[in-house]
C-alpha cells in the first residue's frame, strides 16, 4: 500500500506524468494530489482509486487528472472477456478501419469507415497542401462540409484536416491529437455542414488565417474513389493528388507552360501532369503539376529568377495516409 508516497514523489523528476491502472492504493491519493497541484506531477491518468467509485475525490477535480471507469474487474473471467474484447476491438479497427468505444477520438463504424476511406485521404492532402503553402502561423481553420459528406462522420474528418495541416511541422500528430494540439497553438477550429450547394455532390473546403491573409483550396471525391483538388483560392480546376507536386502562380500570358516545361526538362525533371486554372483571361493564373522526382533547389531557384512566377513552392504528400 501507498509505494509511491510523498517521499517517493519528492524523488521524481519535475513535471512527472502517473499512470495507475492496475490497483488502487498503490499511490498515496494525497500526496498525489499535492504534488499534481505544485507541479512536481504534470498531470496523472487513473482508473483505479483507494475507494471504489471514487465519488467526491478530490482528484477528480483537477484539471490535469484524467479518469477512466474501472472496467477491468477482478475476477479472472472478466479479465478473459475484457482481454477479447481488447483484441476484437483491435482487430476490427486494423481490417477494416473501425473505431468502438475510444475515449480521446470519434467512434467509427465499420460501415462508416469503409464509405469514409477516399475523404480521410481527401481531408489528410488538403490539410497538408495548406500547412505547405501557408509559413506563417495559422490562426484560424475553418472546415466546410458540403452535400452528402456532411451525413458522414465530420468530426473524425475533421480531425483528419486539422492533422495533416499540423503534421508539416509536427510529424507525431495524429488524428487523435490533433484537436489537443491545436488547442494548444492557439487554433481556433469552425466546423460547418451544408446541404448540396453546387455542381458536385459532395465537396470538403479548408479555409486558413493568418494574421495577414486567408487562403483556401477544395476538393472532392470522385466515383473512381480518387481525391481530386477542384479549387484554389477561388479558381477552379481538376488535380489529382500524387507523391511530388509543384504548385505556382502567375500572370496569365503567352510562354509561361512551355517556360516552366523548358526549365524542368533541362534539370531532367518528368512532368507527370499539369493542371491550369485561372480567374479571367490576362488575370492571375495557377498551375499544379505533378512530378516523378521531386524540384531541387536549384529547378526552384530557376523557376524563380525567371521572373514569370509570382509563387512557386513544391509539395509532398503520403500517399499511404
Amino acid at each position: 500500500r501507498n509505494l509511491i508516497d510523498a517521499r517517493a514523489l519528492q524523488k521524481t523528476r519535475q513535471g512527472v506524468g502517473i499512470i495507475n491502472c492496475a490497483r488502487g492504493g498503490i499511490i498515496d491519493e494525497k500526496a498525489l494530489h499535492d504534488a499534481l497541484q505544485d507541479g512536481r506531477v504534470s498531470a496523472a491518468a487513473l482508473d483505479v482509486f483507494e475507494v471504489e467509485p471514487p465519488a467526491g475525490n478530490p482528484l477528480l477535480e483537477l484539471p490535469n487528472v484524467v479518469a477512466t471507469p474501472h472496467l477491468g474487474a477482478s475476477t479472472s473471467e472478466a479479465q478473459e472477456k475484457v482481454a477479447l474484447q481488447i483484441a476484437e476491438q483491435m482487430s476490427d479497427y486494423l481490417v477494416n478501419g473501425a473505431v468502438n468505444h475510444s475515449l480521446n477520438m470519434p467512434s467509427i463504424s465499420a460501415k462508416e469507415a469503409k464509405r469514409m476511406k477516399p475523404w480521410i485521404h481527401l481531408a489528410n492532402h488538403l490539410g497538408a497542401f495548406v500547412g505547405q503553402m501557408t509559413d506563417e502561423p495559422i490562426t484560424r481553420l475553418e472546415v466546410l462540409f458540403d452535400g452528402n459528406i456532411a451525413e458522414m462522420n465530420t468530426k473524425a474528418l475533421s480531425s483528419v484536416a486539422i492533422a495533416g495541416l499540423l503534421k508539416v511541422n509536427n510529424p507525431e500528430v495524429n488524428m487523435v491529437s490533433a484537436e489537443e494540439c491545436a488547442r494548444e497553438l492557439g487554433l481556433v477550429i469552425s466546423n460547418t455542414s451544408q446541404t448540396k450547394s453546387g455542381v458536385f455532390e459532395s465537396y470538403l473546403k479548408l479555409t486558413v488565417e493568418t494574421e495577414s491573409m486567408s487562403r483556401s483550396i477544395v476538393g472532392t471525391v470522385f466515383s473512381d474513389g480518387k481525391p481530386r483538388i477542384i479549387q484554389i483560392k477561388g479558381i477552379y480546376m481538376d488535380a489529382d493528388i500524387s507523391r511530388y507536386m509543384l504548385y505556382s502562380t502567375n500572370k496569365d500570358r503567352p510562354g509561361i507552360i512551355g517556360g516552366m516545361g523548358t526549365i524542368l526538362g533541362k534539370h531532367n525533371v518528368n512532368i507527370a501532369s499539369f493542371h491550369l486554372g485561372r480567374s479571367a483571361a490576362n488575370e492571375d493564373a495557377i498551375a499544379l503539376l505533378s512530378l516523378d522526382t521531386p524540384a531541387g533547389e536549384d529547378v526552384l531557384e530557376e523557376l524563380r529568377n525567371s521572373e514569370m512566377f509570382y509563387i512557386v513552392r513544391p509539395l509532398e504528400f503520403d500517399l499511404e495516409s
